[in-house]
């Protein structure tokens, strides 16, 4: 048994193609489903003689999509071709944009994703919540097996510890606090600006903090679901409105800051324009959460708006890290740790994998014997017999079932092969009982 890790993040790819492989959770399900079948059939040879399913789980962020499994061997060409097929690229560009880890690099991946270390954000805590979501998606979807629940579970445990005994969180520059500081540089005072926020989820849920903490002038909400958008407007005194009407009154703010489930851009190029015409080329501040992107990359061209990515958020964090190495440094050996501890747990758990069909066979013959037997005795009892007897002739008939193959070898066994069906039979059926 084995771990297996597929992925691509904001240091391996461009924003765009990390696009193309942004699943929602709701996507979680099928998807898996279609990859395990796909899995099991390349292992199989064949696809009209597919292999066992093995266990996956499907990671799919703002920063990064991946894909772990789990079998009796790692099928990282077969995932990366499935997984470049489903984005509709070729498994050349996506290997070029991507990582491959197998076994402990694995693990001490996943370990180190969930404690915040190979964030965008270093130490951001969010990710570790995705994470989670992730995995129980993968429990719902009947994809989580028991190799992968105890890599995910350590993982958590391991993100527990380093940000209890580790200041790797403290003072970390989060993307929307990020977009409050690149605002204050093009409006001299944020306290006079309009700003909308498309979008309900936790990234804009955590940017309108951030921005009402500057007391704006005015604060809407847009998102497709009126309701959900009126529970986040409420907290912070906005507006709320309908994005069906988002291009006929975006000239009315100053700032726009979006993050949506949406695979297409709601946001294009000739809405922008038109709004900047209303407003007579007064400057716009735009920040565009989302993967794939809300707002059409075109609109970057325009000469009055200054538009902001996750990946342009990203490089504005950077120079917070310096100041946490030695944090970092405890942190990863944390994650030694617990990587160590899960492969030994892995290593133990793959060696008993040989014996382990036997002893189920063991359990299904033994489970067969005592059905037939139980049945007969009941039959009998339902006929009056003597309960003593019944249960006499049951005890010899389990007897006799479970030595039938012991006396078959001895009497069938000659010379060197009798002696070592005897010795068998000793250690087997004679041991001494303690």
């Amino acid at each position: 048994m084995t771990v297996w890790a597929l992925g691509i993040n904001h240091t391996t790819a461009p924003l765009d193609l990390r696009g193309r492989f942004a699943f929602a959770l709701d996507q979680v399900e099928p998807t898996l489903q279609a990859l395990r079948q796909a899995l099991a059939q390349s292992h199989a040879g064949h696809a009209s003689s597919a292999g066992p399913l093995p266990e996956a789980t499907l990671l799919s962020t703002c920063n990064r999509t991946e894909i772990y499994g789990s079998g009796d061997q790692a099928q990282l060409q077969h995932t990366l071709q499935w997984l470049a097929t489903s984005g509709g690229v070729s498994a050349q560009l996506l290997r070029e944009h991507s990582y491959t880890l197998h076994g402990d690099q694995a693990a001490r991946h996943a370990f180190r994703v969930a404690s915040g270390l190979d964030s965008m954000v270093l130490g951001e805590p969010q990710i570790l919540g995705q994470m989670k979501d992730a995995v129980r998606a993968a429990d719902d979807a009947g994809a989580l097996g028991s190799t992968l629940n105890q890599m995910f579970q350590r993982s958590f445990a391991v993100a527990k510890e380093v940000r209890s005994s580790t200041e790797i969180g403290t003072q970390s520059v989060s993307m929307a606090a990020a977009a409050v500081r690149l605002a204050a540089q093009l409006f001299e005072d944020l306290g006079q600006i309009h700003i909308l926020f498309v979008g309900a989820g936790e990234m804009i849920d955590l940017a309108a903090t951030h921005f009402a903490a500057r007391k704006p002038k005015g604060m809407a909400i847009a998102n497709r679901t009126l309701e959900r958008g009126e529970r986040l407007a409420t907290r912070f005194g906005a507006q709320v409105m309908r994005l069906a009407d988002l291009p006929e009154r975006l000239h009315e703010f100053d700032a726009v800051v979006s993050c949506t489930a949406s695979t297409l851009p709601i946001i294009g190029l000739g809405a922008v324009e038109r709004a900047l015409k209303k407003r007579k080329h007064r400057p716009m501040f735009m920040v565009d959460l989302a993967v794939p992107r809300d707002i059409e990359p075109e609109v970057q061209a325009l000469q009055d708006v200054y538009l902001y990515t996750v990946d342009d958020l990203g490089r504005a964090v950077q120079s917070a890290h310096a100041s946490r190495q030695n944090a970092v440094a405890q942190a990863e050996a944390i994650v030694d740790a617990g990587v160590q501890s899960f492969m030994h747990w892995l290593a133990q758990r793959s060696s008993e994998g040989g014996v382990l069909p036997l002893i189920q066979q063991l359990n299904a013959q033994a489970e067969e014997w005592r059905a037939f037997e139980l049945a007969r005795a009941r039959k009998l009892l339902a006929k009056g017999e003597d309960p003593s007897a019944v249960l006499e002739a049951l005890s010899k008939g389990l007897t006799q079932k479970m030595l039938h193959g012991a006396y078959a070898e001895l009497g069938a066994s000659d010379g060197a092969h009798r002696a070592q069906t005897a010795d068998a039979v000793t250690r087997l059926f004679l041991r001494k009982q303690r």
